[in-house]
């Protein structure tokens, strides 16, 4: 529910980024021709996220599946570029806190799965997401049996982003077009700065939830209510180096 009365979120979003992120296209299937265009390709997001093995342009989702592996960082795959994904320990600890309240309420509503940010899925091609904390519902999963695949085919019904200093609006934006574009019903969009989220049930159609309010699952996680103010004061202040 956009409106012009929405209070501040995240620093991000008030970046003039936001403005110039239609650079950055769903899905390329070309090398880009210089270093210039693989950061507009990836998001804008910092150059020291974006790999250079293999070159920009010609990553596959194993590389994105193997990468913990191979660079001790979990990396997505954004227009065939490999990208180091902007989650520290603060955001972690975020994420699992939410999981843990999450699991709370599928104990009485076994209706999916959650997952980590370890878990990828191959949304569109060349593109491999990895949201900070994911659900699939059974209902997605043929005969409602657990994925397989090293990059899940099935989007998940949520998606969930914690966002970290190192984000950027224009990748924000560039994966909020992938998940709803791929068939993703509900994404939450945390920032742990202002204590404050915003629910996407399309690219353009959200909800500011301030500080006092509650995260709520919609037709995802019926009946799912979490005050915000219960998520963060569990997580204490971020320590700054």
């Amino acid at each position: 529910m956009h409106s012009e009365s929405i209070p501040q979120t995240a620093t991000v979003w008030a970046s003039p980024e936001c403005a110039s992120s239609a650079e950055a296209p769903l899905s390329v299937h070309r090398v880009p021709p210089n270093l210039a265009r693989a950061w507009l390709q990836a998001g804008r997001v910092p150059l020291e996220r974006i790999f250079v093995d293999p070159l920009p342009g010609t990553a596959t989702a194993q590389d994105a599946v193997g990468s913990k592996q191979r660079f001790g960082v979990g990396c997505e795959l954004v227009n065939g570029i490999l990208v180091a994904k902007a989650i520290g320990h603060y955001e972690s600890h975020i994420a699992a806190l939410l999981t843990h309240f999450l699991y709370q309420y599928l104990d009485s509503n076994p209706i999916g799965v959650v997952y980590d940010a370890e878990a990828p899925y191959l949304l569109l091609p060349d593109n491999v997401r990895k949201p900070d904390i994911s659900f699939l519902s059974y209902a997605r999963m043929p005969r409602g049996e657990l994925p397989r695949d090293p990059a899940c085919l099935i989007p998940p019904d949520l998606a969930a982003e914690i966002l970290s200093p190192g984000n950027t609006a224009a990748e924000i934006d560039l994966k909020l077009k992938q998940y709803f574009a791929a068939g993703v019903r509900l994404v939450w969009v945390i920032e742990p700065e202002l204590k404050t989220t915003r629910t996407f049930t399309g690219v353009d159609q959200f909800e500011a939830i301030p500080t006092d309010g509650k995260l709520r699952g919609g037709d995802v996680l019926p009946r799912f209510e979490l005050p915000l103010a219960k998520l963060f004061e569990k997580t204490g202040p971020r320590i700054e180096d």
